[in-house]
């Protein structure tokens, strides 16, 4: 049986530009669910209409899994919690914002988040557990 997976912003973007992970994602290993806020993402940094043709492909072609408010007031108290201890300024903590909202949305679904943006991410699962898979 696959595995549930939420693919990051960070692995797409490698993949469009760079042709990255193309032999991973191919493998049919897992069944992808995008998240909104990834494509939300997507689109805002979407330079090249092929881009924009991907991202449309990626949100017609798979599942797409929304936060709802109860994930959206857990991510402002797992921000408040990262702020009070890594001393993290309001910059740092906007940028995370979506970092944990895809995570929780993962975790609300049961699948393992698939990122290349380690850093960030096992500061979360420090705070709350969810499934993570890092591709270097």
């Amino acid at each position: 049986m696959s595995q549930l997976a939420v693919i990051d912003t960070s692995i797409y973007l490698n993949h469009f530009r760079h042709g990255k992970y193309r032999e991973e994602l191919q493998k049919g290993i897992f069944l992808v669910r995008n998240s909104s806020v990834v494509l939300a993402e997507l689109y805002r940094g979407c330079h090249e209409p092929e881009e924009r043709e991907h991202i449309d492909e990626l949100a017609e072609n798979f599942p797409v899994i929304t936060p709802p408010e109860k994930i959206w007031l857990e991510s402002g108290k797992i921000l408040a919690q990262l702020a009070k201890q890594k001393g993290y300024q309001p910059g740092k903590i906007r940028d995370l914002h979506f970092d944990v909202l895809i995570a929780l949305s993962a975790r609300s679904v049961g699948a393992v988040l698939i990122t290349n943006n380690r850093r960030d991410f096992e500061e979360v699962k420090k705070l709350k557990d969810f499934k993570l898979l890092c591709w270097d």
